[in-house]
């Protein structure tokens, strides 16, 4: 009769031990399987972010749209198109062009508002052209904004487009100021100082060679000048790089108008990747002097390249 009772309570233990069991069980299991979830959701943000990366990556247009998306996108363009670039054509002034840009400045601000309007459209231009730049050969923003203002400036005066100014720098120095050949060219777009040094008389000598601004002047004025001489933009190219007498630029040219026809699109707010490559060309050289510049034992220069620059009337 004893064992009788003792049987029933020694059950009902059993199974009270049985169920809690089983609810830690349920418990560890519930905890696991959170656990799990989190880390597959986890895994799937991760390959969906760099999917998305890759995306944007190989499809520059893409990004492009998705930044449009953005807040602060309208902004930014609004801020480049109020806040007008520093005028660089002062850098080298002497008191009396400082006045004349004085006087200059009074007449421009009774300019009338189309032409106000046409200045911000180079703004937004030159702010789209000047980002590009900037990422495309590394360079601080800063630094590009200053010497695309000064291709813009130089542009005006030349008759020629600043975005073509733009590609003689970048093929000729990506966008080093004190960048020199080894038969003396130098400068953002590589001039040979001692064969036009009287185009530098009035930027203050041979020395404002590695002046960004009297570089870029100087540098335009022979290009207007070679593509006058030859009729067309290609044959000017040739001209510019010495190569007159030859059969091919080596691709020079080519490579000036890949460029310039990308900046091109990129001006028109179209998306272009910076990632672009650009193959080396095998250039002639450039003429060191002419014959009557020669003096003492200078580097005498070769003769095909003094007649390509006599052709040209540089």
């Amino acid at each position: 009769m004893i064992h009788n009772l003792i049987l029933p309570v020694q059950n009902s233990n059993s199974s009270q031990s049985t169920r809690r069991e089983q609810e830690k069980l349920r418990a560890k299991k519930r905890k696991v399987d959170s656990l799990t979830t989190i880390i597959h959701a986890t895994a799937g943000f991760g390959l969906i972010a760099i999917l998305t990366l890759l995306a944007l990556f190989i499809n520059p247009e893409l990004a492009s749209k998705f930044q449009s998306l953005s807040p602060f996108s309208s902004a930014q363009t609004t801020d480049s198109t109020i806040n007008p670039s520093p005028d660089l054509s002062m850098l080298m002034a002497t008191p009396e062009l400082i006045s004349k840009n004085a006087e200059q400045e009074t007449v421009a601000e009774t300019s009338t508002t189309s032409n106000s309007q046409k200045f911000i459209g180079d703004q937004r231009q030159q702010a789209l052209v000047t980002n590009w730049l900037s990422k495309r050969y590394r360079v601080a923003n800063d630094a590009i904004d200053m010497l695309v203002s000064a291709s813009y400036l130089t542009a005006k005066d030349t008759k020629l487009d600043p975005l073509l100014i733009l590609s003689v720098i970048a093929i000729e120095s990506r966008f080093n100021p004190f960048s020199e050949s080894p038969v003396g060219a130098q400068g953002l777009m590589q001039v040979m100082s001692r064969v036009h040094k009287d185009r530098f008389n009035e930027l203050g000598g041979i020395k404002a060679a590695l002046n960004p601004v009297a570089n870029i002047k100087v540098g335009a004025m022979i290009l207007r000048d070679c593509i006058k001489a030859a009729g067309s933009i290609e044959g000017g190219l040739k001209r510019y790089v010495g190569a007159t007498d030859n059969e091919s630029d080596g691709g020079y040219g080519n490579l000036v108008l890949a460029e310039y026809r990308r900046l091109k699109e990129v001006a028109a707010g179209k998306p272009v990747s910076v990632f672009s490559t650009t193959s080396k060309t095998t250039t002639p050289n450039r003429a060191v002097e002419t014959p009557t510049e020669k003096m003492g034992d200078e580097v005498s220069v070769q003769k095909h390249a003094t007649e390509a620059e006599s052709v040209a009337g540089l």
